[in-house]
C-alpha cells in the first residue's frame, strides 16, 4: 500500500511515472480518485486524500493548480502507453501520464 501512495505522489508530482503495467493499472485508479477529490475541494475531500498523498506540497498543488486544470473534465485524468516487456525479466513495461 506505501508503494502506491508513493507512485501516486510521484505521478502528481512529476506528470509521469514508468513502471510495470499491473502497477500502472492500480495506481490509476489512486490518482483519478484524488484528484477528483481535489476537484470537490472541501475540508473532508483534503483529508480523504492526504490518506493517499505522501507530501503536503503535492497536495495543496492537487487542491488550487490540478482542480482549476481539470474543472470540466469529468474524469479520465491519466493514460497509460504500453511500452513492451522488460528485457531482464519479461515483465511488461508501461508509462503512467496525466493528460492536459
Amino acid at each position: 500500500m506505501a508503494m502506491f501512495k508513493i507512485m501516486t505522489t510521484d505521478l502528481l508530482k512529476h506528470g509521469k511515472v514508468k513502471t510495470t503495467l499491473p502497477k500502472a493499472k492500480e495506481v490509476k485508479g489512486f490518482a483519478e480518485k484524488v484528484i477528483t477529490l481535489g476537484k470537490d475541494g472541501s475540508l473532508h475531500a483534503r483529508r480523504r486524500a492526504r490518506t493517499m498523498v505522501t507530501e503536503p506540497a503535492v497536495l495543496d498543488d492537487v487542491f488550487g493548480n490540478m482542480a482549476k486544470q481539470y474543472r470540466d473534465r469529468p474524469g479520465g485524468y491519466t493514460r497509460t502507453i504500453k511500452l513492451g516487456p522488460r528485457k531482464g525479466d519479461g515483465a511488461e513495461m508501461a508509462i503512467l501520464e496525466l493528460v492536459e
